[in-house]
């Protein structure tokens, strides 16, 4: 085969494999990225590769083609993105336009990430979120440490603020501790931020008891933040010794919980007499859910067994006089 030949071959393979790409990449776009997004057709040139788990890589000069497959760190859902809180963003809003050139230059992939502050900081447009005591908090943290910062926690191409616009609660909890489970439930990506060893959670709180339960009706903050009541989420996590123990922190009329996991929705304090009522929607919390009409029945039957004993021992002691 001649030269010629080969490349003419090599040019009508790449344009073949590059309609086809196009086609499966428009057929993944669906309408309601545009309701939400002036940029999708530009993001395509981004998401065409970081929005598969493969991609092409081309080698003109030498005549190849070569499939590879995509880290999955660099995936980016089309789904989740175009319904997260960046969602109507371009690509290059956030990375610069050296990400445009491919393969991508090492200066580019070494490039510093923008980070909430950037953009939130000081800035009275989002001022109800209280961004800087959330930054105070973080420096305060024990995930202060080199090679963490908010997207650690906060995937920005598919986080979503779940707790304030939740509808069911239980998705809140699963989705918030989800994002700490990435890490402390997976060594491999634990490994990338400490030397430590692996930890296994099961045993770890091996102290808790019912841990099933506790694991799904409240999130690892709860008992691994201290309480804030200027921001919505905690963002100070506390060192292992310092997390909360104590059973009655929450399971009390003063719980916990009530500053924490529902300070958003504290306001409805009593319903049906219970105290901190609003837990009922998701759990009943020993000790925390006390309810005032029933303690105060307990009360008067009490009181009126006490009043029976003391008058039957009042009559006893009068016909022993008589006798």
């Amino acid at each position: 085969m001649s030269t010629s030949t080969k490349i003419l071959s090599f040019v009508f393979l790449a344009l073949g494999l590059s309609l086809l790409a196009q086609s499966e990449d428009t057929l993944k776009i669906k309408p309601s990225y545009h309701e939400v997004n002036y940029f999708v057709e530009d993001n395509e040139a981004c998401l065409k590769c970081h929005g598969e788990t493969k991609y092409i890589l081309e080698d003109p000069e030498n005549e190849r083609i070569s499939i590879k497959r995509m880290g999955p760190c660099k995936v980016v859902d089309r789904d989740k993105f175009y319904t997260s809180v960046h969602k109507s963003f371009s690509c290059t809003d956030c990375h610069s336009g050296d990400f445009m050139d491919f393969p991508h230059s090492i200066e580019s992939r070494f490039e510093e990430k923008l980070l909430c502050m950037d953009c939130h900081g000081y800035d009275e447009t989002y001022a109800q979120y209280h961004f800087e005591g959330i930054e105070t908090e973080f420096t305060e943290s024990a995930h202060n440490k080199e090679g963490f910062s908010c997207w650690s926690c906060h995937d920005p191409h598919s986080y979503k603020a779940f707790m304030r616009n939740a509808d069911d609660l239980a998705d809140a909890i699963l989705y918030d501790n989800s994002m700490c489970l990435k890490c402390h439930a997976d060594f491999s990506e634990f490994s990338m931020l400490t030397d430590r060893e692996e930890i296994v959670l099961v045993e770890s709180h091996d102290w808790l008891p019912n841990q099933a339960a506790h694991f799904a009706k409240i999130r690892c903050i709860e008992c691994h933040t201290e309480i804030n009541d200027t921001i919505l989420i905690a963002h100070k996590i506390m060192p292992k010794a310092s997390a909360v123990k104590n059973c009655t922190e929450c399971h009390s009329k003063d719980s916990r919980l009530m500053h924490t996991l529902y300070k958003f929705e504290s306001l409805e304090q009593r319903k049906g007499g219970f105290v901190n009522s609003i837990m009922i929607n998701n759990s009943y919390v020993i000790g925390a859910n006390q309810n005032i009409l029933l303690n105060r029945l307990s009360l008067l039957v009490f009181g009126m067994t006490l009043l029976v004993i003391v008058f039957h021992t009042y009559l006893r002691i009068k016909n022993q006089k008589k006798s």
